[in-house]
């Protein structure tokens, strides 16, 4: 892949610093955003003023949107661009298996490749370049975009080659990390209200068999400092736990835990819309909030 500009749509809370990491990496980024490109465009980056004016100027366009509506409706903007230059997509948004396979179909008509490349690490990943990326597509693609890759993530993985499988270890590792945050909170609250310092709770649970990333991090980060600023919506992981299962009831895989772990986060969000995800512990244990 030649070094060319990079194209970049989305920057939101994740896109903006992932794509200010490619500037950074020395690498010519172009980037647009719907909500108001010049003001959320890291320094450096050059701006485009619409998906179809980026699709004539780079062959490479990475996407980090909310939703699959919203790749879907970028997939159909580039597909429709006159002199279009655009020939691969790269997907770091997480939008579910389906949706996934939806928007490869629609480029693959227009003879564009697309891979579906979700990220994990939060807010803090994506400022620091330590993401997780977990690509599905071709592994020769996979190689040349591995310079783009390295300016954003600490760790990459290619966990298939069929478009939705980059989804599909995405949205199952957000079902793990939102059952740990939701139990964690239950399990320290339990604690607290037994006489025991969160704290205390949290180096023994770390130094045990029951450490995660709520324990060892969000926690005594987020929690414990009373910051609550993981820079993760409940109304995320609401979505993410709606693609898991919408994705495992299409194949008939058993989830007789995700409806128990996806009510906790819905009642979270109804009482605090969009509240950091942090929040879950005030939720359950209201007396120890702020």
């Amino acid at each position: 892949m030649p070094q060319t500009a990079i194209g970049f749509i989305g920057l939101g809370n994740m896109g903006r610093p992932i794509a200010g990491n490619l500037v950074k990496s020395g690498q010519d980024t172009i980037v647009y955003d719907a909500a108001g490109t010049a003001v959320r465009a890291p320094q450096g980056a050059q701006i485009a003023h619409s998906t179809t004016a980026l699709a004539g100027m780079v062959d490479v366009i990475h996407l980090c949107v909310p939703d699959g509506r919203a790749s879907e409706a970028i997939a159909r903007d580039i597909r429709s661009a006159t002199d279009r230059q655009t020939r691969l997509v790269v997907d770091h948004s997480t939008i579910g298996t389906e949706a996934a396979q939806r928007v490869h179909g629609l480029l693959a008509g227009a003879g564009i490749e697309y891979v579906d490349a979700p990220v994990s690490g939060g807010v803090s990943g994506a400022v620091n370049a330590t993401l997780a990326i977990m690509y599905s597509g071709s592994e020769d693609t996979f190689d040349q975009l591995q310079p783009t890759f390295e300016a954003m993530a600490g760790n990459v993985f290619r966990v298939g080659g069929e478009p939705g499988q980059g989804q599909a270890m995405k949205v199952l590792n957000n079902f793990l990390s939102g059952t740990a945050m939701a139990a964690t909170a239950e399990a320290v609250a339990f604690g607290v209200k037994q006489g025991l310092e969160m704290g205390m709770i949290l180096d023994v649970v770390n130094a045990s068999s029951g450490r995660n990333t709520a324990t060892a991090d969000k926690f005594p980060n987020r929690v414990m400092t009373g910051s609550y600023d993981a820079g993760f919506s409940s109304a995320q992981f609401v979505k993410d736990l709606r693609l898991y299962r919408d994705a495992a009831g299409a194949i008939g895989a058993s989830c007789p835990i995700s409806p128990a772990v996806s009510a906790i986060w819905r009642s979270l969000d109804a009482d605090e819309p969009n509240a950091d995800i942090t929040r879950i512990y005030t939720f359950v244990h209201p007396e120890d909030g702020d």
